[in-house]
Formats: C-alpha cells, sequence, structure tokens
C-alpha cells in the first residue's frame, strides 16, 4: 500500500501539507488577525480529492449519476478542499484490478466505495480512515448494527454505508402466463425452482439466471444457498466449515442449474446484476438479483410485466438471504484524509436533514435500496411499504443477513470452489474438502481484523 507523500517535515519548522489543511480547518477563522490562515486557506483551496466510484458522471442510470453530482457539487460549493467524480465502469469497479493497482502504485483514490466482502482488503492494507470522529454518538446509534458492524473494527467505524441490498428472484409475468403457470406456482423449493426453470426454457430463452463471472459480487449471490443449508465458510473455532453437507448441496444447485441447460453459461450486460439486458429483453424468466432491480427495471424497462418472490430453500432449509451494499470510504493515505473523512460523513451520516433526505432519496429515488438508517427508513416509510418494494420490505428483507467480511485470500477460495463446480464440472464434494483444506492453511496464518 502506499506510504503517505510529505509524511514528515523536510526540516525541523517546516508544516507538512496534512498539518497545513488540519491548522487551516481550526483557524481559518483567524485570517484578519495573521498572514499565516490565509496562506492556509490557499493551500486548501488548491486541494482536488478524487472519488471513484462506477455511477457518476454520465453512468448507466442517469438518476443516480445526478444523486452523486449533485451531493459534489451541495459540498464543493461550500468548502475550500473540492471533489472531483471519477466514472470506473462497474466491471473495471468490481472484477476488475484497477482499484487494488491503484493503491499498490500509491494512486489510489482519496473516497471510494467498497463492499463488505472487500473491506479487509483495504483495511488491513491500512489505508482506510478512521470515520468515527467526524460521525457524532446520535448518529452512530442510527445506524442498523448487523449492518454497520461489516464496516467497524474495535468499535471504530471505517466506512458509512449507503443501502442495504437484499437478494431476491425476477419473474417474467408474461412468460409465466405464456407456461401456463401463475403465482401459484412460484416455487417454495430449490427443486421446484429447477423445474420450473426447465419449463420456461426454449429455444430463445433460458428459464433460469445466476451469475456466473467469477467475483466478489458471485460470491456474495451465492453465500445465501450455503447457509440456507446451515453452512458456514468459518465455524465458530476459527477453522474452515466449509468440508460440509451444506456447501456440497449449494455447489451442486448451482452447478445443476447449468448442467440442465435451465441456465446460460454466461450473462448479457455487466452481469447478473444488471437486470434490463438480461430479465429485461427476455434473455431469462427468471433472475437471481437485488432489490435494486426494481429501480433498474422502471428506467430501462418500464414495460416489462414481472414479479418477485424470495429465495426459495433446499430440503429442511431454512429462509435466508444476504443484504449487501456499497459504503463510502475515505483513504487515510491520501492528499487530505481528513476532507475525505468529514465528506462522507456529511453526506450520508450526519444529523442534518440534508444528509437524511440524501439518504432516502437514494433509497427510494436515484436507486431501489433498503436504508441502513432507522430514521431514514422512517422517514421514507411511504417508499418502502409501496408496489413491490413492499414485498422487500415484508417477506424478504426480514430474512437478510450481512454479507461476509472476509480478506481476498478467502475470497478466492470460496470463488475458484464455485467456479469449478458451476462451469468446470468438478464434483462438488471435492471441491468442499479442497477449499477446506486451503481455508485452514490460510486462517491458521491469519493476523488481520476479525473475519465476519
Amino acid at each position: 500500500m502506499e506510504t503517505q507523500k510529505n509524511g514528515r517535515a523536510a526540516s525541523t519548522g517546516e508544516l507538512t501539507r496534512r498539518q497545513l489543511l488540519r491548522r487551516g480547518t481550526i483557524l481559518g477563522g483567524a485570517a484578519a488577525l495573521t498572514g499565516f490562515p490565509a496562506i492556509i486557506r490557499a493551500k486548501a483551496a488548491t486541494t482536488t480529492l478524487s472519488f471513484w466510484q462506477f455511477y457518476a458522471p454520465g453512468g448507466p442510470v442517469p438518476a443516480q449519476s445526478q444523486w452523486f453530482e449533485d451531493a459534489v457539487a451541495a459540498w464543493n460549493a461550500a468548502r475550500d478542499a473540492k471533489i472531483q467524480l471519477e466514472y470506473v465502469p462497474s466491471g473495471d469497479y468490481m472484477n476488475g484490478t484497477k482499484l487494488p493497482t491503484a493503491f499498490a502504485s500509491g494512486q489510489g483514490p482519496d473516497i471510494f466505495l467498497i463492499s463488505p466482502g472487500d473491506f479487509l482488503r483495504y483495511y488491513n492494507g491500512g489505508v482506510l480512515q478512521d470515520l468515527t470522529p467526524y460521525i457524532d454518538a446520535h448518529t452512530r446509534s442510527d445506524f442498523s448494527q448487523s449492518v454497520i458492524a461489516s464496516r467497524k473494527v474495535d468499535d471504530k467505524i471505517y466506512g458509512v454505508p449507503m443501502e442495504v441490498e437484499p437478494m431476491a428472484f425476477y419473474y417474467r409475468k408474461d412468460f409465466f402466463d405464456k407456461a401456463g403457470l401463475n403465482e401459484n406456482d412460484l416455487p417454495k423449493t430449490w427443486e421446484q425452482l429447477l423445474e420450473i426453470g426447465k419449463k420456461l426454457t426454449t429455444s430463445d430463452r433460458f428459464g433460469l439466471l445466476f451469475e456466473t463471472m467469477p467475483g466478489y459480487y458471485q460470491n456474495f449471490t451465492w453465500y445465501p444457498f450455503l447457509w440456507q443449508g446451515g453452512g458456514e465458510i468459518q465455524g465458530s473455532d476459527g477453522k474452515s466449515a466449509f468440508n460440509a453437507p451444506a456447501t456440497i448441496q449449494a455447489l451442486k444447485f448451482w452447478q445443476d442449474a447449468v448442467k440442465s441447460g435451465a441456465a446460460p453459461r454466461k450473462p448479457l450486460g455487466g452481469g447478473v446484476w444488471d437486470i434490463v439486458p438480461n430479465l429485461g429483453s427476455g434473455y431469462c424468466a427468471i433472475q437471481n438479483c437485488g432489490i435494486w432491480g426494481i429501480s433498474n427495471l422502471q428506467s430501462g424497462a418500464k414495460d416489462v410485466p414481472y414479479g418477485i418472490f424470495k429465495l426459495p430453500t433446499p430440503p429442511g432449509g431454512k429462509y435466508v438471504t444476504v443484504g449487501g451494499g456499497w459504503a463510502m470510504v475515505a483513504n487515510a493515505k491520501g492528499k487530505n484524509p481528513d476532507a475525505a473523512g468529514q465528506f462522507c460523513a456529511w453526506a450520508l451520516a450526519s444529523a442534518s436533514p440534508d444528509s437524511l433526505k440524501r439518504m432516502v432519496d437514494w433509497c427510494t429515488v436515484a436507486k431501489s435500496d433498503m436504508p441502513p438508517r432507522q430514521s431514514a427508513f422512517d422517514t421514507g416509510k411511504a417508499a418502502f411499504e409501496t408496489g413491490q418494494m413492499k414485498i422487500f420490505t415484508e417477506q424478504i428483507y426480514p430474512g437478510a443477513r450481512a454479507e461476509p467480511r472476509v480478506p481476498p485470500q478467502v475470497y478466492k477460495i470460496v470463488s475458484d470452489a464455485i467456479q469449478a463446480c458451476q462451469l468446470n464440472g468438478a464434483e462438488p464434494a471435492k471441491q468442499a474438502e479442497t477449499a477446506s483444506q486451503q481455508l485452514d492453511a490460510f486462517l491458521a496464518g491469519y493476523t488481520g481484523a476479525k473475519i465476519l
């Protein structure tokens, strides 16, 4: 990870850039007393913080791009330390190497977005700024503790959650009608899901769609199928729990979906998170996707008739889904970590009405998500209890479990097992055993922040 530039004075009596900026915050109101604070403000005014994300400017969903542009414009209008948005295509951001490569070369952004699945890469790498000092106690308690936990270490907050995104299945009502199916036929078990998927498969479309592209997102979408059978990555003893019947049946279920021909080996668009080019275009009849699919369909395929149902369960299993979501984080080794941290808190973790409205607008106007703050849910309650969002609020979200927080090495071991079974025809039991051995070898020497 990057070693901070200008981390100490070049000679006695000389101030670092960061010290100047910090003192500028404290002494800025005293400009009339001495010429020194004026110099501080001049330096602060030249600071431009980079904000990498996959929404703006000019992202694929105009309302989401506008939300980011409006937030940054409001900040820039009142502060010396300016923020500049840098759009990174979602494929490059989520599954590419652009972000980790930038940090490895000392050129990481000042502000960026990470999911719980990739939190430990950056925390263990020492580049996440502690945001706790910028968030008042009342607002800290306003966040769902199950959501904020994966962004905390030693009771310090290192990321401000923007959303909670539980997973479900979306289906095309018109395709159901043509196949002689209706809402009474919505699957409640894995076996029923595969059978209906095969029935809906034609020469023009697939019946089912699961993520097949390796990455944090595929792992994220697979975890509920592991959990529903009682499976875990790691046991309470700190050792691997992966070599278990629940793991084997989850790997086999995803394998069977592709092997049967009901699910394709490759999705359209950016991946299975991208619902418009898949379900919206008729490429599939049922798609495993998160709550954001509602706003994406409204924006890109508003005339498509669709419904939503919660994840089916295996024999003897229990319903559970995963609730992930992105969080704003600040680079502790960036140009101005204090300003970057202040922005993250100002945007979504402040007691001000504007901050609360920003979160409500993100989850109900720009996007369709569950809010991580209770006050935001209360404020936007009407939207969360209307239309398709009501299904998530009442049926899907109550069974949500936080996305696991794992180091990159653990993510890769799980990802390799999924890929080997889903696309390469590997034996699930053998892959569960191999992956478990690899996990134990890694966990035995792991010294980073706690895996959750």
